[in-house]
């Protein structure tokens, strides 16, 4: 008995390794959790307590929040956003399911080269991509029936190829077993039928992945809508708020309520679906 006691005092004891895992877990946490709760907590401030960097509001301001919603006319921002991110989610959704079952159950001539020559592709910094990609839309705005450039075929159709998007579900495509495909094919499935019936609902959780990464960079996006569009009528609510905040220097308790206004879709969408989305990310890119 003294042996198994000891045994497990020595299995519970805390290793230098682990302490210094613990510690780094624990500084990380501070540094993401203190700006993001003063952040909160100084949207409900008044202009001198923000500004006097106060932790927690005497009185809760709630007005705020409707102040900056009317000044920053978040309103129409809120609905650009909305829209871009829907068709940006739906089209890359499509395009990348189908662009990795390609890749990773289909045969065909120079496909793994150009698999290599796509993955090359995510080293490229996305700075250098922007002249080539705002030359590219220009031009099909000349040759096409509308106009991309201050218009939602810019803002969208651009990011419904995303090379990391296929790599993912790529690998997790690639892990389901080849008995199921057999057993398909036996029953006349083709590749589509084995895509829609089997595959998509053995992935929905690779799926969520993509769509959570998806919104959040569509909906955070604000180098490239400040470049192709002219006016508000098309502009997201990062650029909303950005203007915003130039134009509210002084206010800083409103310029804190802005952003959270910003960010809380994709706080209330990680919320609901973290389960799905960190399954996806275990699952997913670790094999193949």
């Amino acid at each position: 008995m003294a042996n198994i006691a000891a045994g497990r005092k020595s299995a519970y004891r805390l290793q230098p390794w682990n302490l210094f895992l613990y510690i780094a877990l624990t500084l990380g946490v501070v540094i993401v959790a203190v700006p993001m709760y003063w952040t909160i907590a100084a949207s409900f401030m008044t202009r001198a307590e923000a500004i006097a960097t106060r932790w927690v509001p005497s009185v809760p301001q709630f007005q705020n929040y409707v102040v900056a919603w009317q000044e920053a006319n978040f309103s129409e921002y809120f609905i650009n956003s909305v829209i871009i991110t829907l068709i940006t989610i739906v089209g890359l959704v499509i395009f990348s399911v189908l662009a990795a079952y390609a890749f990773a159950r289909m045969e065909f001539i120079g496909k793994n080269f150009l698999f290599t020559l796509l993955i090359t592709t995510l080293f490229i910094p996305e700075m250098v991509l922007l002249l080539p990609n705002f030359l590219l839309v220009t031009w099909l705005g000349r040759i096409g029936p509308i106009a991309w450039i201050d218009n939602w075929p810019a803002l969208t159709i651009p990011f419904m190829g995303n090379i990391f998007f296929i790599f993912l579900l790529r690998q997790f495509f690639a892990q389901i077993p080849d008995d199921l495909f057999d057993a398909a094919k036996i029953d006349g499935a083709s590749h589509l039928q084995f895509l829609i019936r089997i595959v998509l609902p053995l992935s929905k959780a690779p799926l969520m992945t993509v769509i959570m990464l998806a919104f959040i960079g569509s909906w955070n996006a604000l180098s490239w809508p400040l470049l192709v569009t002219n006016s508000a009528e098309w502009r997201p609510i990062a650029v909303g708020l950005t203007n915003f905040l130039n134009e509210e220097a002084q206010r800083l308790h409103l310029q804190m309520a802005g952003a959270v206004i910003t960010m809380l879709p994709v706080l209330l969408l990680y919320f609901f679906t973290q389960k799905q989305f960190t399954e996806g990310i275990a699952q997913s890119g670790l094999k193949g």
